[in-house]
């Protein structure tokens, strides 16, 4: 089949010179089409804005679709740092390139967004853009520099450092880097949990202020979580009970030594904060507390519930809290990465005495033990719906996958009987 001249430009500009650069002068190849030099503006459904207008921004192509939680959530966090670079004439731009899976629903997202869509009728170019780049997830977002180099990962930089990243140069975001160790070697609890006009976190009556001085050198988990999330709901009775467990075996043990969590709260209101902290034995961050938006961008938290640990120095010990209480429970206290390698022995050793093979009372088929080294891996537990690594119980037919804890023995005869697989 013989191609057009616009289609050998876009071929050309796919394919030609370093596959980490783009020259802003096929920058029209990139986006425009045979018919169409130009992109749909967020004004009105058939405004149109000049791809050659575009020439010399700094430029992010959003791979995003309505049908996707993470693209409407990122998508509310993209739009706030856009509208704050234009309102302050950053020479910036974004090109929404969707993955909807009809007109309608692309017109529906794009009404959310102040920035350039490629037509949804442009299919030849949504695939051209998805293969150069290497799309394999959304949401994604390129930054387009004019200077012809590219970065990709937008959506992680928005995150971390919101309209800070801007311009998103290699210099900007090691200036970043470089703040972002300073701040994290000099961190302390006082400058995490207070700001000028509050030193103090609220207890379970919500009318008594607890000094955070007062939790220097204990151990401290900051719980990052919210009433309407299902995950959360599922997770904190958990972290309750698991919480009691470490504060007596440290009250046995004597020396002074303790446990306390922080609530940083990420529901939508008053209402929503107090009847969901009411069902907590811990210390929380007032609703609203603007320190609260800080803690999720300085610790780069990207979804609920997150249990961040904050060790007696004040220093973080580990980001990965809720996956080491779900792999070990109370047993993960300190959650020092001395305690994890111990751990993870008597883990390799209790594996030793377990079965090879076994028939769990929730699946039909047979599972065979596996470790992260022998086809196993991260996975979720289908009997707990929790996080989980290292050693599980796996269905080699159909992915289906156990923490060796959740497991429960029947005979064979008695998994068949199971209906779901």
């Amino acid at each position: 089949m013989e191609l057009d001249d616009n289609s050998r430009n876009l071929v050309q500009a796919l394919t030609n010179g370093d596959p980490e650069k783009i020259s802003t002068s096929r920058l029209s190849s990139l986006l425009a089409s045979k018919d169409r030099d130009y992109l749909l503006s967020s004004t009105t459904q058939d405004d149109q804005v000049k791809i050659s207008d575009l020439e010399g921004k700094v430029i992010g192509l959003y791979f995003s679709a309505n049908w996707y939680p993470p693209c409407r959530n990122f998508n509310k966090v993209l739009i706030g740092v856009y509208e704050q670079l234009t309102s302050n004439g950053s020479n910036f731009e974004i090109v929404f390139v969707s993955s909807d899976e009809d007109l309608s629903a692309f017109n529906s997202y794009r009404e959310s967004m102040p920035w350039l869509s490629i037509p949804f009728s442009d299919l030849e170019t949504k695939k051209a853009l998805n293969r150069k780049f290497e799309v394999e997830g959304i949401p994604y977002l390129i930054i387009l520099q004019p200077d012809g180099s590219t970065l990709h990962d937008g959506v992680e930089l928005i995150y971390r450092y919101g309209i800070e990243a801007f311009p998103f140069t290699e210099e900007k975001l090691e200036e970043l880097r470089r703040e972002e160790r300073m701040k994290h070697a000099s961190q302390t609890l006082s400058n995490l949990l207070t700001n000028p006009g509050r030193d103090y976190l609220l207890d379970q009556t919500m009318t008594r202020k607890v000094p955070v001085d007062s939790l220097i050198a204990k151990t401290v988990g900051l719980y990052f979580s919210a009433q309407w999330c299902f995950p959360c709901a599922k997770f904190t009775p958990k972290l309750i009970s698991i919480y009691h467990k470490i504060k007596q075996s440290l009250e046995g043990k004597g020396g002074g030594e303790d446990f306390e969590i922080v609530f940083v709260s990420n529901d939508r209101d008053q209402s929503s904060f107090d009847s969901y902290y009411g069902t907590m034995p811990w210390l929380a961050l007032p609703f609203g507390d603007p320190i609260i938006r800080t803690l999720a961008k300085y610790f780069d938290v990207q979804g609920i519930p997150c249990l961040i640990i904050i060790g007696p120095d004040g220093k973080t010990v580990t980001k990965q809290g809720r996956n080491l209480i779900n792999l070990y429970q109370e047993n993960a206290y300190p959650f020092t990465c001395a305690k994890l390698e111990l751990l993870e022995k008597e883990m390799e050793e209790e594996a030793k005495r377990l079965p090879r093979s076994n028939y769990h009372a929730g699946h039909r088929h047979e599972l065979t033990l596996v470790s992260e080294g022998n086809g196993g891996g991260p996975f979720i537990c289908c009997d707990c719906d929790e996080q989980g690594s290292g050693w599980a119980y796996q269905c080699l037919g159909c992915g289906y996958e156990v923490h060796p804890r959740c497991m429960r023995a029947v005979d064979p005869a008695t998994a068949a009987s199971v209906q779901h697989t």
